[in-house]
């Protein structure tokens, strides 16, 4: 592969790990009320996806939410003592969305787990649904749109024929009880399939297949969804290239699932080159870009021309093909001990805001909600305040 020798796809799997060992050691309703263009809540539109996606830029992350997992406090079935906050986030509110909503973001991504509120036969918790209904209630009471997905949900994704059946049957199960559950929302609500479907441990192409057992798993995930009828017909619905990765766009997931609505399918992307930039705490290259002064701190291999040329190779293989992208994660930690003005990471930040929305991609900037060094957050969620609001300012003037 023509690029780093550390792939921008690791960094997710490295990048939870690091999240997560900070935090270790260092939001029931369906959502009623006016929908971003002043439609009521049921009312679905006759707009393509393609249509839809002017809409929606630029879009931040709920993360580390939602999907917060702690195998050390298993959920009790029918109570409502959730692992929120498990990460260290607080509960989320109708105050943060507001929030999200007035900075200028018109898009909300709500990675979520429901594997550990799942009985044995994978029923889904009532409660842990309610909760989520509630949560996907704030974003669309603020006039957000709203993306809901299965994040990595402790790993049992894996895309192997062992695997297979199993998988399927449970993103079956799964989301026919999401999308019954969320019947009546109008389009402004999305569902995306799956998060980074890859083997565990494994950053390499993947092999036929890993590219076969994953493209099933977005076709279940779209049978799954339309076999619910109402809404969910005509839903707008999100599927995922292999580990979210663009060089495999095309090498693995050119061809789209068959689906019985026209023009409903978005696909999926994550960009966070270069990692030793982005995401590696360990790295000492905190400069990006045309604006760099130091060579020894800077890696010039993913600069503006590299963004460019691949969100070009989404533009080509996909939008002027009539299949809008979302760009579902991206985002770079903030490097205090080196950049305490944020220079670096602010110019990063709108430089790959504004060639997605360039290139016609939905940015949706991760924040994990850590505000301290080496983390992404762009707000205190406690308060609900902007934590940096020139960075905020910067991703939201480069979507105009």
């Amino acid at each position: 592969m023509n690029r780093s020798p550390i792939p921008y796809s690791m960094f997710k799997a490295i990048g939870h790990l690091l999240l997560a060992a900070c935090v270790a050691s260092c939001g029931g309703g369906s959502g009623g009320g006016s929908a971003p263009g002043g439609e009521t809540s049921g009312a679905m539109r006759n707009i393509t996806s393609l249509q839809l996606s002017q809409e929606m830029s630029p879009g931040w992350n709920l993360g580390n939410s939602l999907e917060a997992i702690d195998t050390g406090h298993p959920y009790v079935w029918g109570s409502t003592d959730f692992n929120e906050q498990a990460w260290g986030n607080p509960a989320v509110t109708q105050a943060m969305m507001d929030a999200v909503k007035a900075a200028g973001f018109k898009t909300v991504r709500i990675p979520a787990s429901w594997k550990q509120y799942a009985d044995a036969s994978d029923n889904i918790s009532p409660q842990w649904m309610a909760r989520v209904k509630e949560v996907v209630g704030y974003a669309r009471k603020s006039g957000l749109y709203a993306v809901l997905n299965i994040h990595w949900d402790g790993g049992w994704m894996q895309p192997t024929y062992a695997q297979q059946a199993t998988a399927n049957a449970r993103l079956t199960k799964f989301w026919t009880q999401i999308a019954n559950a969320f019947q009546d929302e109008d389009d402004h609500l999305l569902f995306a399939g799956t998060n980074e479907v890859m083997v565990d441990g494994n950053y390499n192409a993947p092999t036929a297949e890993y590219c076969t057992v994953q493209k099933g798993f977005n076709q279940t995930f779209v049978d799954a969804v339309r076999a619910t009828g109402g809404n969910n017909a005509k839903r707008h619905l999100v599927v995922q290239t292999f580990n979210t990765g663009i060089d495999w766009a095309m090498s693995c997931n050119a061809t789209l699932p068959s689906d019985s609505a026209e023009s409903r399918l978005f696909i999926e992307v994550h960009y966070y080159d270069p990692f030793d930039f982005t995401i590696n705490a360990d790295s000492t290259i905190w400069q990006w870009g045309a604006i760099a002064t130091d060579p020894d701190a800077t890696e010039t291999w993913a600069n503006e021309s590299w963004v460019d040329a691949q969100f070009q190779k989404m533009k080509s293989g996909f939008v002027d093909k009539g299949v809008p992208v979302l760009l579902g994660e991206y985002g770079a930690m903030l490097r205090t001990r080196f950049d305490p003005a944020g220079t670096y990471r602010r110019y990063w930040d709108q430089a790959i805001t504004k060639s997605a929305v360039q290139h016609g991609m939905v940015p949706v900037y991760w924040d994990n909600g850590y505000t301290a060094d080496l983390q992404m957050g762009l707000f205190t969620r406690a308060t609900a305040t902007q934590a940096f609001p020139d960075v905020i300012a910067s991703i939201v003037g480069a979507a105009q």
